[in-house]
């Protein structure tokens, strides 16, 4: 994936349409919120069963496939107005989760684990 051309893509899009106005810290974050529950939505009254075979239905899957693009792309915008390299960003809080979640003492449980 490249992020940086998204972010250029989501730059032109939105000045397009003078939208840079509206894109403020608070909406953007406002907007991932909303797609991310409207993801959330689409499992709503799944009772978990199916796990990932759910996704083998086509319309479904489209509809994930939808929800998920618009997190991803409000998340490059905030990051892109912000001024934040989120691929700098993820890999250092992988770094920190893999000392805070070291593999020998939660393999195979998810149980929340707190350090001592």
């Amino acid at each position: 994936m490249d992020e940086k051309l998204l972010a250029q893509r989501l730059r032109a899009f939105s000045a397009d349409r003078d939208w840079d106005q509206f894109h403020t810290p608070k909406n953007l974050a406002i907007s991932i919120s909303t797609e991310a529950a409207e993801l959330l939505e689409l499992f709503q009254w799944s009772r978990g069963t199916g796990a990932w075979a759910e996704l083998a239905e086509p319309a479904l899957h489209a509809r994930v496939e939808e929800e998920l693009a618009d997190v991803l792309l409000y998340l490059i915008r905030f990051a892109d107005r912000a001024g934040i390299d989120l691929q700098a960003a993820a890999l250092r809080k992988l770094e920190v989760n893999a000392r805070k979640y070291p593999a020998e003492k939660v393999r195979g449980s998810d149980k929340k684990y707190n350090e001592p």
